[in-house]
């Protein structure tokens, strides 16, 4: 962090002269001169806030372990993504006490340093720092994309310190608050880069109604640069504040520097390749949980997936996947439909042991006070359950998982076609209709198989449908489960039995979840994020994709918010 002094020479001039001169510019230095810093960052959280006047906000929090043996931390340096701030309105405090001395930074461009003064954070003493950063221009860039209207996107790193200075690990939060307005579907986020923590964020909207993201990590290091960013409607914030031109100007750069032609040619070409197969892959991703990387594929099958967890393997329609949650609760006797419009689903009492953490999730859900809650609800705990597959998929191969669990499908329907008799036939159904919903066929093969013949509803069909009522007839021989009470069960047309089916997976999700494709794009947008969109500046990247501040803190593309290395001195 000392600034070296460099003393020019002569070659006639002699050595002893030389080193005297050097001694006395070494003690002109001051402290500095022989500063040594080692500090540990335990606690980072960082607020970015995106303004409807189109300037961001920035808020830092560190907490500072001083390790002991060495100097003060009398300086902390902090990095701003570009020049267009104001020094006069950025505020900081050191344990609570104003930090007054607040100038341009010597060591990091763009940056401040913050004096601390007499309340430097001495040798093996703790402290905390904060710092509020008002107002940033030129951060907001205008972005294409095949969205229905403009899109505006931003990437941003917090100021990292030098790895020479820190050690340890840093419990790191950073939030990315975006403007007002929002609806649940149209904000975007970026998988951050080189982050060691979960590449999907917390999301929701906080008390004054701003979508935010969260990262958390308690493996951070203070000493990397961690890469977030996000992107929403260009129509939450003043158009003349987009940006749609690179902060810098490119003639001033050596680029066989940053990046050698044949390199740069080929990273050309693979984004010029990587747009047009996002664009077309954009509309089938809406549709899709699962993200990339549960597509690379591993070695052998991952064995033990329950039928529903196989459905989001299989990328099955949300609407069935429900279906077949609500099936399964109703089966394991944990709950019953008290009525279908609206739908209502009342969970027994003393719910039964084994129960998925997704069904507990599920009647949990359906236990809120609204429409809007529920929904909510219910995406958490689909994107929960999607994380949860893609953990156990880690390092299995999905195309011969897909193929075991197919088997398994096939084989369920063999078992029923087999039976004997109707009724070990609908006892078979029964025990194998959560897997036989998985096929794409399910409708059309149910009715080949029962055809016009009278088939026995099972015996939980009561808790599915309220129109059933206890009556004196008990469960046919042949039947699965326990009938509290006695309940009467029909016999049905084994075609209006299927239809029944079918007919009831999309009324009953549609009453519940409404649109399927909007209810379905809230979670492939959490657990299947977007790609960052392209910027319309014609540079390497948009305002939200990545980027390689190369150089010395200098960022080689449009858009590219980094906020530079900076530290205490």
């Amino acid at each position: 962090m000392v600034a070296k002094a460099k003393v020019p020479m002569k070659r006639q001039v002699k050595w002893i002269p030389v080193i005297l001169i050097f001694l006395l510019l070494m003690t002109f230095q001051g402290v500095n001169a022989n500063a040594t810093y080692r500090f540990q960052v335990i606690r980072e959280e960082v607020n970015l806030f995106v303004n409807q006047d189109g300037t961001v906000s920035i808020d830092y929090l560190y907490e500072f372990q001083n390790d002991t043996g060495v100097s003060a931390i009398d300086y902390v340096d902090i990095g701003i993504p570009n020049s267009n701030y104001d020094l006069k309105s950025i505020t900081a405090d050191v344990n609570g006490i104003a930090i007054r001395d607040i100038q341009k930074s010597e060591y990091v461009n763009p940056g401040v340093a913050l004096g601390l003064g007499s309340n430097a954070i001495k040798a093996g003493a703790r402290g905390v720092v904060r710092a509020k950063i008002p107002v940033v221009r030129k951060m907001i860039y205008k972005a294409k994309t095949k969205e229905k209207e403009p899109y505006a996107s931003f990437q941003f790193s917090p100021n990292w310190f030098d790895k020479n200075l820190v050690r340890g690990f840093t419990n790191l939060t950073v939030t990315l608050y975006l403007p007002q307005g929002l609806q649940s579907e149209e904000p975007r986020y970026f998988p951050p880069g080189n982050f060691p923590g979960n590449k999907d964020p917390e999301s929701n909207y906080d008390s004054q109604g701003r979508v935010y993201y969260r990262w958390t990590s308690t493996n951070a290091n203070a000493g990397t640069q961690y890469i977030f960013g996000a992107a929403f409607p260009a129509r939450l914030v003043a158009s003349s504040a987009l940006v749609s031109e690179p902060l810098i100007n490119f003639g001033t750069i050596n680029w066989e520097n940053i990046c050698p032609g044949a390199f740069c040619f080929g990273i050309f070409i693979f984004i010029v390749g990587s747009t047009i197969a996002g664009t077309r892959a954009e509309k089938k991703r809406k549709l899709k949980y699962l993200p990339p990387k549960i597509l690379v594929e591993g070695n052998g099958i991952k064995r033990g997936l329950t039928a529903v967890e196989a459905a989001i393997l299989m990328e099955q329609p949300v609407d069935k996947i429900l279906t077949m949650i609500l099936f399964s609760v109703l089966k394991k006797s944990a709950a019953r439909v008290e009525s279908k419009n609206p739908v209502k689903i009342v969970p027994e009492k003393t719910l039964p042991e084994g129960l998925y953490s997704y069904e507990k999730a599920f009647l949990d859900a359906m236990q809120t006070d609204t429409a809007v809650k529920q929904r909510a609800a219910l995406q958490n705990m689909l994107v929960d359950l999607v994380k949860s597959v893609g953990e156990k998929m880690r390092g299995f191969s999905r195309k011969e998982t897909l193929a075991y669990y197919t088997s398994i499908i096939e084989a369920a329907w063999k078992q029923v076609t087999a039976a004997e008799t109707p009724e070990v036939q609908m006892q078979k159904y029964d025990e194998s209709m959560d897997w036989t919903m998985l096929d794409n066929r399910y409708p059309d093969r149910t009715r080949e198989i029962f055809g016009s013949r009278p088939v026995i509803v099972p015996s939980w069909w009561w808790r599915y449908d309220p129109v059933l009522t206890r009556g004196t007839t008990t469960a046919p021989l042949g039947t699965q489960g326990s009938v509290p009470g006695s309940v009467s069960l029909p016999s049905l047309p084994g075609a209006d039995f299927a239809a029944s089916v079918v007919n009831g997976v999309q009324s009953w999700a549609s009453g519940v979840v409404g649109d399927i494709t909007n209810f379905t794009s809230g979670i492939t947008n959490r657990t299947n994020p977007p790609p960052p969109p392209s910027s319309s500046s014609g540079s390497s990247r948009s305002g939200g994709g990545g980027s390689s501040c190369a150089c010395a803190c200098a960022c080689a593309c449009a858009g590219c918010a980094c906020a530079c290395a900076g530290g205490g001195r």
